[in-house]
């Protein structure tokens, strides 16, 4: 039944705005593809999609994320919804933006090299098509936001990792240094580190403890009123 028959129909896109972390590089960088296809075909882009009649919108995100990094369970944040009504030479396409965080290693790189897509650090984005320049500084925003007040940047690292890698990790994602001092003060008083019989040795003769973060025991402080905060400078 067409409720609406005399009401103009629009497209409805996703774009996916994929972070991921070097942790030897110590930057953030985002996935991008070349575009195939009209218009803005050879130019780098966000990687995106139109919503099928028969999926949600979080649906629509996953699939387009797994179809480029084979990847099925990975953070992933709606973001913004943009409707400029020139923002899309090709047609009125309304779309909504999702973040993702995705560890660099996890990604399966056969499939990323078949579908064209590689990582570029934020200090060096090429030139992106239409309003994703706008998508990823809204996005990265979003991303600092909300790092400070959840342990979501647990999601951009190994399994295992030292607190000289956590804070290196913070520091690319808010882009400015922190004091170590407080850093390793507010985060070790948390209690949702687990510190490990193991040293990474690969950068010191000395070297320093692995931690792993402890998702239950985060869980269980989350159920009593525990407040995350690394808002450190």
């Amino acid at each position: 039944m067409n409720i609406y028959p005399n009401s103009r129909k629009h497209l409805l896109a996703v774009d996916c705005i994929i972070f991921g972390y070097d942790i030897l590089e110590k930057e953030i960088k985002l996935l991008l593809f070349k575009r195939i296809f009209e218009p803005a075909k050879g130019r780098w882009s966000l990687a995106g999609g139109f919503v099928d009649p028969d999926e949600s919108l979080d649906e629509a995100a996953s699939r387009i994320l797994r179809k480029l990094t084979g990847l099925d369970s990975v953070y992933m944040k709606q973001s913004y919804a943009y409707g400029e009504k020139n923002r899309d030479p090709g047609d009125r396409v309304v779309s909504v933006a999702y973040f993702a965080l995705i560890p660099i290693r996890d990604i399966d790189k056969e499939l990323a090299e078949q579908n064209g897509v590689g990582w570029c650090s934020l200090s060096s984005l090429p030139d992106l098509i239409f309003d994703h320049p706008l998508m990823v500084k809204r996005a990265l925003s979003d991303l600092q936001n909300q790092v400070k007040i959840r342990p979501i940047g647990f999601e951009l690292l190994p399994e295992k990792f030292t607190l000289v890698q956590l804070q290196d990790l913070y520091e690319a994602i808010y882009q400015r240094k922190v004091d170590k001092r407080n850093f390793r003060k507010k985060i070790l008083s948390m209690g949702i580190l687990e510190k490990l019989d193991e040293k990474e040795r690969e950068t010191s003769k000395k070297g320093a403890y692995y931690y792993k973060f402890n998702e239950l025991t985060y869980k269980k402080l989350r159920q009593n009123g525990f407040y995350f905060n690394l808002d450190v400078y």
